[in-house]
């Protein structure tokens, strides 16, 4: 990833490139319990934010390399924690798209007050996911046994995880 690759809100025509990466990723199934099944524009409606929240690429030239959403965790008295979801195109991982959006997601929710991140559903086989969101200060505060169905080990636990700001 060059110097010049920079994190903006999605736009609607970033929708054609994270598309492809969103199918395979879920179609995967290691790190998202989306349905398999789904359209182009059902995925883009679940992916894509609505404010106060906020979805954002990160993008090197033309190329979109990762995506990132952010925003409440729950509403009304629990809008105080923030939430965020990651991912990133298979051409880019183990470039630091991941840690650049992780950062950003944090200084964003920082940046607009939250009190706190939390990580609803990490798939603990997700080593490489865990140890980034540990490096970047979170704690897994609880795992759900056997809460997803991955395809490579079977049932597997889904890590809460938690950040204080």
């Amino acid at each position: 990833m060059s110097d010049g690759a920079e994190i903006r809100p999605m736009t609607e025509a970033d929708w054609r490139q994270v598309w492809p990466f969103f199918r395979d990723i879920v179609a995967a199934g290691e790190t998202y319990a989306y349905p398999t099944d789904l359209s182009s524009e059902q995925a883009r409606e679940l992916w894509t934010m609505s404010p106060p929240g906020q979805t954002v690429v990160l993008v090197e030239g033309d190329r979109v390399l990762g995506s990132a959403t952010m925003g409440p965790n729950r509403p009304g008295r629990g809008a105080h924690v923030g939430t965020g979801s990651f991912m990133v195109s298979p051409e880019a991982r183990g470039r630091g798209v991941g840690r650049r959006l992780g950062e950003y997601v944090v200084s964003w929710h920082r940046e607009h007050g939250f009190a706190a991140i939390q990580f609803n559903a990490v798939v603990e086989t997700n080593a490489a996911a865990v140890r980034l969101w540990q490096s970047l200060g979170f704690q897994v505060i609880g795992t759900v046994p056997e809460a997803f169905e991955s395809r490579a080990h079977g049932r597997v636990g889904l890590h809460v995880m938690h950040l204080a700001l």
